[in-house]
């Protein structure tokens, strides 16, 4: 339960167990967490009594928000004013999180797809959204992860999630294996190119010169070195963007980059894969596990992938 504004009247009724309106009757009955973040007068934020009523609230587990400094309701300046919303969200997701089933497990995440230089103005890229990648970085923190996102693409993301801007398949791999030594589950949704320009023109190339030879090299294979560096008590989830053949070809993956769970998807249809918000997928584990989804939503998906994370993965004290 989140009370914003928190008046200092509510704050005192409420640390006081007084219930003489639908607020303070609501917040004596809950038994979920209560987040209050209070705006009030300098004065009055200041005063002993309140001080001492938010004292008590925090002493009873209530999560404060405190108020920012700034122009209040009554045109002077100071202490008192309430809170940016995006601050009060944030606690409130931080709140929520610590009961979350993947509380207390460290989650490296990739999205998007990488982008490799021809020129300063060209690049070799594909059509990766990162929409997969975030949804299951969402998904991690609003049920308790530490998430580290590695993206090339910028998103709104829930404010637990720690984002590291990269561009290229080098950029990511540097990023996402520094990230991976302390995380026990790696999800890598990320498109990575399999091939760059092995040189990069140092100016624009012109259509006047005529067609450009350009010589192509392998990128860093980031989910192969992944799986020949996993420790046992890691989680490795692997995507295998497929346009036909989507299971077998999965199957062959997972089974040469040494992943916990493949998650082919095709990306073949209009409702299905690249710059849409759904997908068809099939689940594949390193056990002989095949489990096969129709047109879900990714934001499904996310969880689903999250759900076969948590099963060797019981957050710690929780009762199974």
């Amino acid at each position: 339960m989140v009370v914003a504004p928190a008046t200092a009247k509510v704050i005192g009724k409420y640390a006081h167990g007084i219930s003489d309106d639908l607020v303070t009757a609501t917040l004596l009955a809950t038994r979920a967490p209560v987040l209050v973040a209070p705006a009030m007068h300098t004065e009055m934020w200041e005063h002993p009594a309140v001080v001492d009523n938010l004292a008590l609230l925090a002493a009873r587990g209530v999560h404060v928000v405190p108020p920012e400094s700034g122009r209040l309701a009554g045109g002077d300046v100071g202490a008192g004013r309430l809170a940016a919303p995006e601050r009060i969200v944030a606690a409130a997701a931080e709140v929520l999180a610590r009961s979350g089933d993947l509380a207390g497990l460290r989650v490296v995440v990739t999205a998007g797809g990488t982008r490799e230089p021809i020129d300063p103005v060209r690049y070799i890229g594909n059509r990766s959204s990162g929409k997969m990648g975030y949804a299951i970085a969402d998904a991690a923190a609003a049920r308790g992860a530490d998430v580290v996102l590695v993206t090339t693409v910028h998103r709104p993301v829930h404010p637990r999630v720690r984002v590291e801007a990269v561009v290229t398949a080098d950029e990511m791999a540097a990023a996402t294996l520094a990230a991976a030594d302390s995380a026990e589950v790696v999800v890598m949704a990320a498109a990575v190119a399999d091939f760059r320009p092995k040189a990069v023109a140092p100016a624009k190339l012109k259509k006047s010169d005529g067609v450009p030879e350009i010589v192509l090299e392998p990128t860093p294979d980031i989910l192969r070195l992944l799986g020949e560096r996993k420790r046992a008590d890691q989680y490795l989830v692997g995507f295998a963007a497929e346009t036909d053949d989507v299971r077998e070809n999965a199957a062959a993956k997972l089974a040469a980059k040494r992943v916990d769970l493949m998650v082919g998807n095709d990306v073949r249809s209009e409702d299905s894969g690249f710059e849409v918000d759904t997908n068809r997928a099939v689940l594949l584990d390193a056990d002989g596990g095949v489990e096969e989804f129709g047109l879900v939503t990714k934001v499904r998906l996310a969880d689903l992938i999250l759900d076969r994370v948590r099963t060797p993965h019981p957050r710690q004290g929780a009762t199974e």
